[in-house]
């Protein structure tokens, strides 16, 4: 089952830039093996669904370890048989963007 997760997670009340909290997240993404594009409102992840929801799981986990609230969305698109969306998918926009001009 793969699927196309953007999540967006950040503690509420800390103080000063959520870099730091952010990237925490990205470095256990990035650590996954799974294909992950940062954006600048949330980051995609790609996989078979059981991988990436554990990958989700692993970061709201570590920003709740020493936080005492933390905000979490996620935005899922499933679809069969598809591989390699977090390219496919712009590139197809793209692609019709360039035909019309």
């Amino acid at each position: 089952m793969s699927v196309i997760v953007e999540l967006s997670l950040f503690p509420l009340g800390a103080q000063g830039s959520l870099a730091p909290f952010v990237a925490r997240a990205v470095d256990i993404i990035a650590a996954s093996g799974l294909s992950w594009r940062l954006g600048t409102m949330g980051t995609c992840i790609e996989g078979e669904w059981d991988e990436v929801m554990a990958v989700v799981d692993a970061c709201f986990k570590a920003l709740a370890s020493d936080q005492d609230r933390v905000y979490l969305t996620i935005k899922a698109d499933w679809r069969a048989g598809r591989t390699g969306g977090l390219e496919t998918k712009p590139a197809s926009v793209e692609s019709v963007r360039e035909k019309r001009s």
